[in-house]
């Protein structure tokens, strides 16, 4: 079943439309914002949201290929398995699912995540609340062989999440990051709803 747009979101859509003034996003990362900005009611992210080169292409193929999806915690993986079922249904897992106990010095979702980057270390990873995940998965990038096919880095908080950012911010990989302290379950999820939105409309299956 292809996914559907209610049109109280439409509607939604629209006034974001009339409101957001200029902007410098394309017409392929625009939807994105426009997601975080319906799930939040923040214009604020015009100015947080940031894209690495071609990421919504790499994006679209690893959703189209049924790439694992990987969150952090189970907020993130609820607010995206709707549109994950009724589109492409990858592998979707929730880091912090994965264990009982924490490694020592570790979070137990750090150390979910980092067995997880050993089981998919091409999957598409999706950080809405735990930076310290994100510092592992950058450490990871950096150290090891892993190379996700996609990050999406939106922890949200006061304690290591501008590090986490910053880091993520020096990797080569595809990535879409929210700057500063804000982020959230809800916006990692909106910037995954709104990429598997634009890989269900570009695999030509279904008109939205």
């Amino acid at each position: 079943m292809p996914p559907s747009s209610s049109a109280i979101l439409q509607q939604s859509f629209a006034i974001i439309d009339q409101e957001i003034g200029n902007h410098a996003f394309n017409r392929q990362e625009y939807p994105v914002l426009q997601r975080v900005i319906h799930s939040t009611a923040d214009f604020e992210f015009k100015q947080l949201l940031r894209f690495s080169p071609n990421v919504i292409e790499a994006a679209i193929a690893a959703l189209s290929q049924q790439v694992p999806i990987i969150t952090d915690v189970n907020m993130v993986k609820q607010g995206v398995s709707t549109l994950v079922q009724q589109t492409f249904n990858n592998p979707l897992i929730s880091a912090v699912e994965q264990v009982t106990t924490a490694l020592p010095n570790k979070t137990r979702t750090e150390t979910g995540l980092l067995q997880c980057l050993q089981q998919h270390p091409q999957g598409i990873y999706v950080i809405g609340n735990a930076p310290t995940a994100l510092l592992a998965l950058c450490h990871a990038v950096k150290t090891t062989a892993v190379h996700p096919s996609l990050v999406i880095g939106a922890p949200v908080g006061f304690v290591a999440v501008l590090e986490a950012k910053a880091a993520l911010a020096q990797l080569a990989v595809p990535q879409i990051r929210v700057e500063g302290r804000k982020g959230g379950s809800a916006v990692a999820a909106a910037i995954l709803n709104a990429l598997l939105v634009l890989a269900w409309r570009q695999s030509n299956l279904s008109e939205l």
